[in-house]
């Protein structure tokens, strides 16, 4: 019987377990484990030291840098971009003693989330389409779409655009991407963006 090569990359350092799912142009560096049952969608890549438990979901062109853990209960949409040494946690009351593997929580990145770099993502919270988290942040709560977080614990200090851009609304309301020139509005504590083109 003849085998058909992957359609992905992975080194040969990493461990894939059997039951793993991995999309086309998906790229694993080294020392990486991806655990049977988690699903990595298409044109990801994990950066070195990376480990994704079972039941994870990856969409598309998801970006894991060096020496994080994503543990059972994340999920992450299209285009999500996690930060070096980021930390996910899915038990809010952990003790040794006290087996817990069947409460863990959900913790939802909505598209185009960035984390910064050794942020805590607190489990059971929900992150908005392209909320932004800086740096060393430590995030409890939901995260508005389009919201800048940051600190410990993270709280909101503006709203960033699609390309990670600071949004500046003027007294209508409204604001513009400097990079994409995109057209972007707030009302009350929503953005939404105007624009249509891509």
């Amino acid at each position: 019987m003849t085998q058909t090569a992957p359609d992905y990359f992975a080194h040969p350092t990493a461990v894939l377990d059997e039951g793993c799912r991995i999309g086309a142009g998906t790229r694993i560096w080294h020392f990486c484990h991806v655990s049977s049952g988690a699903e990595l969608g298409e044109a990801c890549s994990l950066g070195q030291n990376v480990f994704v438990a079972d039941g994870v979901r990856l969409g598309r062109n998801v970006k894991v840098q060096n020496n994080v853990s994503l543990y059972s209960g994340v999920h992450c949409h299209d285009d999500v971009f996690i930060g070096p040494s980021a930390v996910f946690t899915n038990v809010r009351n952990p003790r040794a003693g006290v087996p817990r593997r069947h409460q863990y929580q959900a913790t939802v990145l909505e598209q185009g989330v960035s984390i910064g770099a050794n942020s805590t993502i607190v489990c059971g919270v929900h992150l908005g389409a392209y909320a932004f988290v800086g740096a060393g942040s430590v995030v409890t709560k939901d995260v508005l779409p389009y919201a800048l977080v940051y600190g410990n614990p993270a709280r909101q200090h503006g709203w960033v655009s699609q390309h990670g851009h600071r949004l500046q609304f003027d007294a209508t309301g409204a604001a513009a991407c400097p990079e994409s020139g995109w057209q972007y509005q707030l009302t009350g504590q929503r953005v939404s963006r105007m624009s249509a083109e891509h």
